[in-house]
């Protein structure tokens, strides 16, 4: 099926004298479509007699050689449908097709070859990088039907698979929709927008007025903010290895607990980095500084590591009303924008700590956090069914791809909706 495999090239650094071209790399896929995206396809500068050589050509694959990740695994190809000159980058190899192959149709076989995980006996991994033996997964014979039949499994399946993306992107957008309005209760909550009673200028541009008698004080007047222990291979050994949590346990009002390590805590430092339940976790850095959640204490000892904030209330304030006004803050980009910066890599425990939002009276606090808890919990039940939605739609595309490229479905009188997926 395979006409022609080379190598891609990534040429120069571009000169912006009009002679650049475009090089695709393995950031361009459109993965779900198993084309090339032109948004961001970055200009390089490719002598001429190298352009003649890798110029690729509508109906062309890009095939990912070598990369890292094992969550996901080299081997996707896409197909190159551009009216750009462009070559690809040199973790790439265009693939050209055997003369009586149809683009398309190899294009799905690849596809319902990488899903069933059939790439990943030819991978090569080496210092975290890996290299697909295109030879080895090549080498194997291929069967296929004539061109006519490629051509209608083809066009079955465009069809099929563009239904399919419809419903996800539908699905997608519901649940985008109701993420929307989850912020928008949050910040009509943390603005008092049903109290009633006189209302004043917060202060803080962000958020508005307030009810009047909502003071807006700093954090570190309402809660106790630490820092947790610095890690070193030292300490992961010792007579007091002890869990601890880490950034990547933190995720937006849920603590995962399935992956945890080790780190050595003397009793000296029991009080200092030890979480009780009711503390609230804070990553400090990572790709979501910032995001909170509530410990629970479903552990009895547990401690936490330097990348994390450890906010535990000085008794006026509730962390769940804190929770949410971390929440908003991170949506609005509240951070970077005190900050005059457009991206935040740390949330610092000055920052954070001097920072104000409004605290009523505690009582103002858990009646108001009690009614938008009763709410976003039905609005994420509704995000758990979009997300399941759109999993199981994958899983059909998968399935719908694999059925017809092996002839296990009549693609002439068949409409693809009356596959099970297993």
């Amino acid at each position: 099926m395979i006409g022609k495999s080379a190598n891609g090239v990534w040429g120069e650094d571009p000169l912006e004298d009009g002679s650049d071209i475009y090089c695709v790399r393995a950031a361009d896929f459109e993965r779900s479509h198993h084309r090339v995206s032109q948004k961001h396809l970055p200009a390089r500068s490719v002598a001429p007699r190298v352009i003649r050589r890798h110029q690729l050509h509508r109906g062309d694959l890009i095939l990912e050689k070598s990369g890292g990740g094992e969550k996901q695994p080299v081997g996707m190809a896409v197909m190159f449908d551009l009216d750009i000159v462009a070559v690809c980058s040199n973790f790439c190899a265009r693939i050209i097709p055997a003369e009586g192959v149809d683009s398309r149709f190899l294009t799905y076989v690849l596809a319902a070859a990488y899903g069933q995980g059939l790439t990943q006996s030819a991978i090569k991994q080496t210092t975290g990088i890996q290299n697909l033996d295109t030879e080895a997964f090549f080498g194997s014979p291929w069967a296929y039907p004539k061109l006519d039949e490629q051509r209608r499994i083809a066009e079955f399946l465009d069809a099929e698979t563009a239904r399919l993306d419809r419903i996800m992107n539908l699905r997608r957008e519901q649940a985008a929709l109701t993420e929307e309005r989850t912020i928008a209760r949050i910040f009509n909550t943390l603005r008092g927008t049903e109290i009633d009673e006189d209302r004043k200028p917060s202060g803080l541009d962000w958020l508005g007025d307030i009810p009047a008698s909502w003071p807006v004080i700093r954090v570190s007047t309402e809660f106790d903010v630490q820092l947790g222990k610095m890690l070193n291979q030292e300490r992961v050994t010792g007579e007091y290895l002890r869990p601890y949590l880490r950034v990547v346990n933190v995720q937006w009002d849920r603590i995962d607990t399935d992956d945890l390590v080790e780190m050595n805590f003397p009793p000296g430092e029991k009080r200092r980095y030890e979480i009780l339940p009711g503390d609230l976790l804070i990553n400090e850095g990572g790709s979501f500084p910032g995001r909170a959640a509530i410990w629970d204490g479903r552990i009895p000892e547990i401690y936490y590591q330097k990348a994390l904030h450890r906010a535990r209330s000085r008794g006026r304030s509730s962390v769940r009303w804190f929770y949410y006004c971390l929440r908003l803050a991170l949506e609005l980009k509240v951070f970077e924008i005190e900050g005059n910066s457009t991206t935040m890599t740390h949330l610092t425990g000055e920052q954070l700590a001097a920072h104000r939002f409004p605290f009523p009276e505690r009582n103002v606090q858990d009646q108001l956090t009690r009614e938008l808890d009763a709410v976003i919990s039905n609005e994420r039940a509704l995000l758990r069914i979009a997300e399941n939605q759109v999993q199981l739609l994958k899983e059909r595309r998968q399935v719908l791809i694999t059925a017809a490229v092996t002839g296990q479905v009549d693609v002439s009188s068949a409409s693809g909706r009356g596959i099970e997926v297993p």
